[in-house]
């Protein structure tokens, strides 16, 4: 497990963030409904070649969860903007998935943020996006919520799994559904999904074109979450039609082929 022993005010919500390794600043993006803990398996290789930043975006992991709370998208990308500030980081190099890939896109192009390269993969950036179990989640957001905990852990188990190609680790449950059960974990599940909303990447994929930085595209064949497709309208958008496909890799890559991305990382280094 990675370790996040640091914490970041950020208007009064507690973020949660940790780094390792001593060499030039990478920053590592996570997604929903995931956490940092994503790249425990990624993040202690990169840290020969960087010093590697990561931390739990507002209301996931063992970032600050309450009620009311704005856990969107719309809030992401101003919490980077402080992180890069308070690190004092200037063009770090950034490797982002999903809703990390987002928040990468949007404070690009509303905070003015630059990074030396870009990594970004099975990211959500180009229209459409979202399930029918969002759009139902959205509907009854409160019911889900109140829900007995046994049904709300079998639905999560359930979710979790379609995120990758194979079968998930009893380990990787226990790390990716630890944050979400509990009195508090359970409504900040729910609340996230609820505030899912397309229009926070559609404020910004028009202005998508080349960007004044390296950028690497890297896809699952096997998402069905954000299907390839998408990766490759987005990779015409942003990265001149260059992609690199995983083969046998679902949403969750850092799972199904963690390798791949350690591999597209320090080969960029040699």
């Amino acid at each position: 497990m990675l370790e996040l022993p640091n914490t970041f005010d950020h208007y009064g919500t507690s973020v949660a963030w940790g780094h390792m390794g001593d060499s030039p600043p990478l920053v590592l993006l996570h997604g929903t409904p995931f956490s940092s803990q994503v790249w425990r398996r990624i993040a202690p290789l990169l840290a020969s070649r960087f010093t590697v930043y990561f931390f739990d975006l507002i209301g996931y992991g063992q970032s600050e969860k309450r009620d009311g709370q704005d856990v969107s998208l719309n809030v992401q990308n101003d919490l980077l903007a402080a992180l890069f500030a308070h690190w004092d980081l200037d063009k770090p190099e950034v490797l982002a998935h999903d809703f990390g890939g987002a928040t990468a896109m949007r404070a690009w192009h509303l905070n003015d943020l630059r990074y030396s390269r870009l990594t970004i993969f099975d990211a959500v950036v180009v229209r459409p996006w979202g399930s029918p179990f969002v759009a139902h989640v959205r509907q009854h957001e409160a019911a889900f919520s109140g829900m007995p905990p046994y049904m709300h852990a079998a639905l999560l188990r359930a979710y979790l799994q379609t995120a990758a190609c194979l079968p998930l680790s009893e380990e990787a449950f226990d790390v990716y559904m630890r944050p979400w059960l509990g009195n508090v974990g359970q409504p900040a599940f729910y609340r996230q999904i609820a505030q899912m909303d397309q229009a926070q990447t559609d404020e910004i994929q028009d202005h998508y074109g080349p960007m004044d930085c390296e950028v690497r595209v890297l896809w699952g064949d096997k998402d069905h979450w954000v299907p390839f497709k998408q990766g490759q309208e987005f990779a015409n958008l942003i990265a001149g039609g260059q992609i690199t496909r995983i083969e046998n890799a679902g949403h969750l890559v850092q799972e199904d082929a963690p390798e791949a991305v350690v591999e597209a990382m320090l080969d960029r280094c040699d």
